[in-house]
């Protein structure tokens, strides 16, 4: 059994993630960051939960630039092929869980 304080986390640049465990065939992963992560579609879903800070989820449908202002607690799932990047307002620790090796 672990026990860790997300709220405390802090990684040496942005984007670097603590492993937290493996289910199956999904990892789970406490992210820290400070800059934006770059546009991607994921090959598989992806559960995003925001602990600490807040993140500027941009997305688009049909081609359309969206953008949702995720809180802590705030769940975003996303599914196979949602193109999408996040921006943090200031620093932000994330829970991400998604297929293991997911790009």
């Amino acid at each position: 059994m672990k026990f860790i304080d997300a709220g405390g986390y802090t990684a040496d640049r942005p984007w670097e993630a603590l492993d937290l465990g493996e289910f199956d065939n999904a990892t789970v992963r406490l992210h820290w960051t400070d800059q934006p992560y770059t546009w991607h579609v994921n090959d598989g879903p992806e559960l995003f939960v925001v602990l600490d800070g807040a993140v500027d989820m941009h997305y688009r449908v049909n081609g359309e630039k969206r953008v949702e202002l995720l809180t802590p607690g705030t769940v975003c799932c996303v599914e196979t092929g949602d193109e999408h990047v996040a921006h943090p307002a200031g620093t932000a620790r994330i829970l991400v869980i998604e297929r293991k090796g997911s790009i």
